[in-house]
């Protein structure tokens, strides 16, 4: 009696793990499941050798003009990226990390780590037209708010945020960040948003009022450096170490992580297909990421790139995606970071990655 009535329970346990399979399975196929678009399919279509000695940090991609800005360390290179030929040069720019754009201003902006000036230059024919002092250390992010007309720079040196009059081009605020910024992105409703890379947050600052009103922690994404907004969604796109951060824009919710290259150091989002993108400069690729929704994401491809293309620019009227880099010797022993490669001179290059779109009957 005893042996059959332990094959009874058995049997009914099994019974009802069937039953839960089943319901599991009917819940499951009730979920729509986010297949990969068709024609999302990245590559390196075009590399154009543009020379020249110096470092390389952020791109700025001027859609009105057809204009890539792109900072050498000491001066800004100015190229067509459709021919890869170089339009124009910005000059006397000592340690230039960023390029910032206000085009009903015609102006141009770049910010200047190794002497804590910002220059100001004509959009048209990129002559320069003031050089501004910020008193602050290594002015490294930098954004433009059309909302208030007031430009941002973000400073790695002195951990705050320069505010300045993109008007009179004079600085009127100094935030205290209370630790060590990235890049920024603003909304285009005078909120501007940047990366805190040593607390591993995203502040959020009024632009009129020049105050932070709140801080966004980012749990495991941790080491923010590229920051990106879908701006109907309320979406930012923030580069973490070896993931993606989705996180609402109001609430500060982290609502996605996805998983993306070595190296990632820049993010951005085309409103036109819905593609987020990070650039991986370790190990070479670009990660393209879809959104469904504001909650739903899917990793869709890593497409290859080349050693070192961490940074990069988003034509929206194409999707094309602009990178640079140069040919690279890497260190078996680097002694530090900035250690790991040595640049092959007059290398220095620009990728275009675009997609391969099927063909239709």
């Amino acid at each position: 009696m005893r042996y059959v009535s332990q094959v009874k329970k058995a049997s009914h346990r099994e019974e009802q793990r069937m039953k839960r399979l089943l319901i599991l399975a009917v819940l499951l196929a009730a979920v729509p499941v986010a297949a990969a678009p068709p024609g999302v399919d990245y590559h390196l279509a075009r590399t154009f050798v543009l020379g020249g000695s110096g470092g390389w940090d952020y791109l700025t991609y001027d859609a009105s003009s057809h204009r890539l800005f792109v900072s050498r360390a000491t001066h800004v290179m100015v190229v067509d990226p459709r021919s890869g030929t170089i339009v124009g040069d910005i000059a006397n720019t000592p340690g230039v990390h960023g390029i910032a754009l206000a085009p009903e201003l015609k102006k141009g902006f770049t910010s200047n780590g190794a002497d804590g000036t910002l220059t100001v230059f004509n959009l048209s024919t990129l002559a320069t037209i003031a050089t501004i002092q910020t008193g602050a250390k290594n002015p490294d992010g930098i954004v433009y708010d059309p909302a208030s007309a007031r430009l941002f720079t973000f400073n790695g040196g002195s951990n705050d945020a320069t505010v300045i009059d993109a008007h009179t081009n004079t600085v009127v605020a100094t935030i205290p960040l209370g630790g060590r910024p990235e890049f920024p992105a603003v909304d285009g409703r005078g909120m501007v948003y940047d990366n805190v890379e040593s607390t591993s947050e995203i502040v959020a600052i009024d632009a009129r009022s020049a105050k932070i009103i709140a801080r966004f922690p980012l749990g495991s994404c941790l080491h923010p450096s590229g920051l990106s907004i879908d701006e109907q969604n309320r979406r930012l796109f923030t580069a973490c170490t070896g993931e993606m951060g989705v996180v609402d824009a109001d609430s500060g919710k982290l609502v996605a992580t996805i998983p993306t290259g070595a190296g990632t150091d820049a993010t951005r989002y085309d409103p036109a297909s819905r593609l987020a993108f990070a650039s991986n400069g370790r190990d070479a690729t670009l990660t393209v990421v879809q959104e469904y929704a504001p909650n739903q994401f899917t990793l869709v491809q890593n497409a290859t790139t080349a050693l070192g293309a961490r940074t990069m620019a988003l034509d929206p009227q194409t999707s094309d995606v602009y990178l640079v880099t140069a040919k690279l010797i890497v260190n078996p022993h680097p002694t530090s970071y900035r250690d790991r490669y040595t640049v092959v001179p007059g290398t220095f290059e620009l990728l275009v990655m675009q997609q391969t779109r099927a063909l239709e009957n």
